[in-house]
Formats: structure tokens, C-alpha cells, sequence
């Protein structure tokens, strides 16, 4: 039976014919059909628009070599979303999207040479800039997320996290005041906060020179914060709960890292740790940032009165 489609908001139900992408222009995507853009996870037009002019060119376009791409990269980057939206096995990508060794080929030459993290960069500075931000962040907020780890994650990158009695991996991320991704390393969920928060901060620290503050839970307390003022000229200012409250209290300033979890946990395949290398494990999350903030940058535009 044909598989039915109901079209989405801002897309068009109609095949698409042409595309802008340098798979397309330079490449020889034109050798491939053009598919119906059909799923939820599919980027607008809008998206797109804002997405084309932040792509990281191709190797081959640059001269170091490598042959041209044969598959359309908006095809490609909508393969992955649906992928990590879904959470499917990579052999499962639907038929319509381009063979899914060639999209995880796309994947994996994308977390090695960390094109997502910079992809993803150049759109959070988007989204910073839109809202009247700089665009590079002087405030953040570091925190961890314990997820059980599936049967493919090797014991050399899995633990027992007691506080959580979870099995599986932890998630070391900081974010920004808005609650956007500024840097995430993936460890087994036995690693501690605080060893664990003195290599993150260090990249972030050395990505991010005007990051000044850091705001973290009473996990982080200890030679933590000396170290970090006196390596990195961070002030890690520590944000506890009052033993005197009860129950779900929002605390200032950290409730930002939790909404950032939640976004994470609204892409299936974060839900639990599938990947078989922390490397992949921390390129999910950045393509699943990467949704929240194209989505972002399409929406009309409403300027401050």
C-alpha cells in the first residue's frame, strides 16, 4: 500500500523539484530523485533557508580531496533528525530517505571532524543573536543526566550511578542562560560530577573566552571551584537547596539545565544510551539541539515593543 503523508505546517505536499544544496550544485545529487517531504521531523522551507547558509563545506568543495557528494544534503540532514527524533536502528531509515550506510557515513564523517558541534555552534549564535544576546555567552549553568545504557554499550564505557541506581552513562552538560547547548561529554554514569566537570569546563572554557560564570548544584562543591578560578578564571558559584523546603522546589538559575534535559528527552533515541562509542553518544545530543534551534530561528520573528 502507498504510504500516506498529511502535510505539515509550512511544507508542501508536492516533490519537491530543485534544491540549493552544494550536493546539488557542485555534486552529483542530481543524479538521485528528489524525495516528498512527508514526516514531522522534515525541515520547512524556512528551516532550510536559515540552515543552507551554515552548513560546513565539504571537504571535496575545498580541494582536500574526496569525491563529490551523490546524495542531496537536505535529504541527508532530515534522514538524521528523523533518525534521532525516532529513535530507529540506522538499517531501519525509511527507504524514502537516501541508502542509510550513506546517511551514517554522512553521521560519522560529521563527528569526527566535529562538523556538528560546529554546525551547531553557528546556529546557537543565531538564536543568541535573534534575541538581542551576544553571540558568544559570559553565563552558564553545568549539571549531569543519568540514562540507562542498552546491551551494545561496552563495559569500558558504562557504570552503576548509586545516587540515580542507574546503569548505563551519564551526560556532563553546560548550557547557557538560555538553557542552549554550550558543551556535553558522555561518561559512564560511576564517573563523578566534579572529575568529570574539571575536563568539560576545560573545553568549554577554551571554546567560549568571555565565559566568566558558571552556576552549578551542591554536586560541584570542593577543590572544584578553586581549581576552576584558578585554571580557567571561572567562577563556579554553587546554588544549594534549603534543607528546610519539600517537595519540587524550582531553584534560581539551575532550573535551565533541566529544560535543556527535557528537550533532550524528547529525542527517542536520548531516551536511552544506544550508541556503541561516547563520541556518537555526545553527536546525538548535538543533532538534537540542533532541531530545537532551527525551529526557533524559523518562527516569525517578534521584535521587542
Amino acid at each position: 500500500m502507498p504510504q500516506s503523508s498529511v502535510p505539515m505546517p509550512g511544507q508542501s505536499n508536492a516533490v519537491t523539484r530543485e534544491c540549493d544544496c552544494l550536493a546539488h550544485q557542485f555534486g552529483n545529487a542530481a543524479d538521485h530523485p528528489m524525495r516528498e517531504r512527508r514526516y514531522p521531523t522534515d525541515m520547512t522551507d524556512e528551516e532550510w533557508a536559515v540552515v543552507r547558509p551554515l552548513l560546513p563545506t565539504p571537504g571535496w568543495l575545498r580541494g582536500r580531496g574526496g569525491q563529490p557528494e551523490a546524495y542531496c544534503h537536505r535529504q541527508i540532514l532530515d534522514a538524521v533528525r528523523y533518525l534521532v527524533d525516532n529513535g530507529i536502528k540506522w538499517r531501519a531509515v525509511p527507504a524514502d530517505f537516501p541508502p542509510w550506510d550513506r546517511v551514517y557515513a554522512f553521521f560519522r564523517r560529521w563527528r569526527d571532524h566535529a562538523l556538528v558541534q560546529e554546525f551547531h555552534d553557528r546556529l546557537r549564535a543565531q538564536v543568541r543573536t535573534r534575541l538581542g544576546r551576544d553571540a558568544e555567552p559570559t553565563a552558564g549553568v553545568i549539571d549531569s543526566q543519568s540514562v540507562k545504557a542498552d546491551a551494545v554499550v561496552g563495559a569500558d564505557s558504562r557504570g552503576f550511578d548509586g545516587g540515580k541506581l542507574v546503569n548505563g552513562r551519564k551526560r556532563h552538560v553546560v548550557v547557557d542562560t538560555l538553557g542552549l547547548l554550550l558543551g556535553v561529554m558522555v561518561t559512564a554514569a560511576d564517573i563523578g560530577d566534579r572529575a568529570a566537570a574539571q575536563v568539560l569546563l576545560a573545553r568549554v572554557a577554551a571554546a567560549h573566552h568571555r565565559l566568566e560564570l558558571v552556576w552549578a548544584d551542591g554536586g560541584y562543591t570542593g577543590s572544584l571551584i578553586e581549581h576552576c578560578l584558578a585554571a580557567f578564571a571561572l567562577v563556579l558559584a554553587i546554588v544549594k537547596r534549603s534543607d528546610d523546603l519539600r517537595g519540587f522546589v524550582v531553584l534560581p538559575k539551575r532550573w535551565i539545565v533541566e529544560r535543556c534535559f527535557a528537550h533532550l528527552m524528547r529525542s527517542r533515541r536520548l531516551v536511552r544510551d544506544v550508541e556503541r562509542s561516547t563520541s556518537s553518544a555526545e553527536a546525538m545530543v548535538y543533532w538534537s539541539m540542533t532541531m530545537v534551534m532551527t525551529r526557533r530561528l524559523a518562527r516569525p520573528h517578534r521584535g521587542r515593543a
